[in-house]
């Protein structure tokens, strides 16, 4: 008898994932070696040296990978993080900032640019609120602690002017001091945080933007999603529907565990409004609210590698379905 394979797998340990992590779910014949790591340790050990046999990967980086035929990886069409991202444009309160259109030829900070929040974020303000991307300056770098650099090569299309701050400068300091306009980022800068300067979220009610957004729409921005090493689909054929499988019950485990607790007769979690928000939230998204499957995701992965070519991080026009094992695109 052949013995099973013990593959590793890196990702965040979340709600979606925890079902592999506790062992309740297995791959009908594999070991996965789970290693809980947050993304910012994942990805560049990922694109850049191919450390894992299955792993959690920015869509943005792999999508620049896969259009320019470097990727080591082959994605499954699993969404492990999404975000609408309209709360992570924060503007200073002083410069007359009010709506999109108005950072028209300001500076922008993002931690990088080919980063999957600001790939988004950039095609949502254009297509949803007219603001050209073009039309604003980008810096680069960390956001509260400095030397954050791309995790992969860019080369800037011709129109967008990006340039990397100094290595001991954080763009949330720039932000403070008022040397940069605002900042696209998928966590808070301090000054934002603790007050310390006039800064406030481009969107007074990002909620509500996001909600229009999706209605108009249907779309729910993919951030993450898992991709496994070309070598290993090679070596064990048939592991990807069994992985895509294992992944689906896992999220629909974490789907149960949501519904349980907002019945709980005691809350297990300290949001007094757990119950109501569940149902809010199927209430606006549908009852699957965190879709898998290239079906069901389309139109998200159409404008995801819309958005890509068309702020020149892609190298050529990418056909979503490129991106995903082939006998998966049904799914």
């Amino acid at each position: 008898m052949t013995p099973q394979p013990t593959l590793t797998f890196a990702c965040g340990r979340t709600d979606r994932t925890e079902a592999l992590f506790d062992g309740s779910i297995a791959v009908e014949g594999a070991r996965l070696a789970m290693l809980a790591l947050p993304p910012s340790e994942i990805f560049p050990r990922a694109l850049n040296r191919a450390e894992f046999d299955i792993c959690e990967l920015s869509a943005s980086s792999y999508l620049v990978q896969v259009s320019r035929g470097t990727c080591a990886y082959v994605a499954l069409p699993v969404f492990l993080s999404r975000s609408f991202r309209l709360d992570a444009v924060y503007v200073r309160a002083d410069r007359g900032i009010e709506a999109p259109a108005d950072l028209a030829g300001r500076t922008v900070g993002t931690p990088e640019f080919q980063m999957t929040a600001g790939l988004w974020v950039r095609g949502m303000l254009q297509d949803g609120f007219g603001l050209d991307p073009e039309s604003v300056s980008y810096v680069t770098g960390g956001l509260n602690q400095p030397g954050r650099k791309e995790r992969i090569r860019i080369e800037p299309a011709p129109g967008y002017r990006i340039a990397p701050i100094p290595e001991d400068r954080t763009l949330d300091a720039m932000l403070a001091s008022g040397e940069i306009d605002a900042v696209i980022a998928p966590e808070p800068p301090a000054c934002f945080r603790n007050g310390s300067a006039p800064v406030k979220r481009l969107f007074a009610d990002p909620r509500a933007a996001e909600q229009a957004y999706f209605s108009k729409t249907g779309i729910f921005p993919i951030m993450h999603l898992v991709a496994v090493r070309r070598e290993v689909l090679e070596r064990h054929p048939g592991l990807a529907a069994r992985l895509y499988a294992a992944l689906v019950q896992s999220r629909d485990a974490g789907y149960r565990r949501l519904e349980q607790m907002a019945a709980a007769p005691s809350l297990p979690v300290m949001l007094p409004f757990l119950a109501a928000e569940l149902a809010a939230t199927r209430a606006a998204l549908g009852a699957d609210f965190w879709p898998y499957g290239y079906a069901a995701n389309a139109g998200t992965l159409q404008a995801l590698c819309r958005y890509s070519f068309r702020q020149g991080l892609s190298a050529r026009q990418v056909d979503p379905r490129d991106l995903f094992v082939p006998e998966l695109i049904a799914a």
